[in-house]
């Protein structure tokens, strides 16, 4: 199973609208591939979801839900390499991962990290590309069975 990083901004999506690409990109990622974090992943996603802008659209039992969702099946790792590659440096933190984990992607909603794919080898996808990308790879398997 492939190893794929998911970014903050893609899981609040996900949190914000049900039945949204970037809740099917998340859902993806744990379903078709494997979802690795890292402790300063999770805290911003954490920090993120727990913004007052989305307290309106986020309630306690949603945000609940989607780290629940996140945690089950998610790996965690501890990157041992520091990155300085993004223009925004708190974006570092998921290149770091990506090597930590041996992704092959990194699912993302920021521009200042969309910018840089392919990044070490490593595709920066967003949420609508990496589900197209699911859907025609499952689709090849699923014809080859």
């Amino acid at each position: 199973m492939p190893n794929v990083v998911v970014d903050a901004s893609v899981v609040a999506s996900a949190a914000l609208k049900r039945q949204s690409t970037p809740e099917r990109a998340l859902i993806f990622a744990l379903t078709y591939d494997a979802l690795y974090l890292s402790e300063p992943v999770i805290e911003e996603i954490r920090d993120v979801l727990r913004r007052p802008k989305f307290y309106k659209y986020i309630n306690e039992e949603r945000l609940a839900d989607i780290l629940a969702l996140i945690l089950a099946d998610a790996h965690f790792v501890s990157p041992t390499e520091n990155v300085a590659a993004c223009r925004d440096p708190a974006d570092d933190k998921y290149l770091e991962l990506a090597l930590a984990a041996k992704a092959y992607a990194v699912i993302s909603g920021d521009r200042d990290l969309l910018s840089m794919s392919p990044w070490r080898g490593v595709r920066i996808l967003s949420p609508a590309e990496y589900v197209r990308l699911i859907t025609v790879r499952e689709r090849r398997i699923g014809s080859q069975e």
